[in-house]
């Protein structure tokens, strides 16, 4: 789960980045990177979700 989270920190901190290029600066390989990578980060928030869930759920057991 650690790991999972430290790659969502850093493709969303990647994405932010890009997304502030395009918008500040008219980047516009800028935009191309950050809307591929909110494509990589989309199955990583639907993994951290199952995790979440699996985690609430064992602990709601013991």
């Amino acid at each position: 789960m650690r790991e999972l989270i430290e790659q969502l920190e850093q493709r969303t901190a990647d994405l932010f980045r890009d997304a502030r290029s395009q918008l500040d600066k008219g980047n516009k390989a800028a935009g191309l990177r950050a809307r591929r990578t909110s494509l990589e980060v989309e199955p990583l928030l639907k993994q951290f979700r199952k995790m979440s869930l699996e985690i609430a759920n064992e602990k709601r057991k013991d």
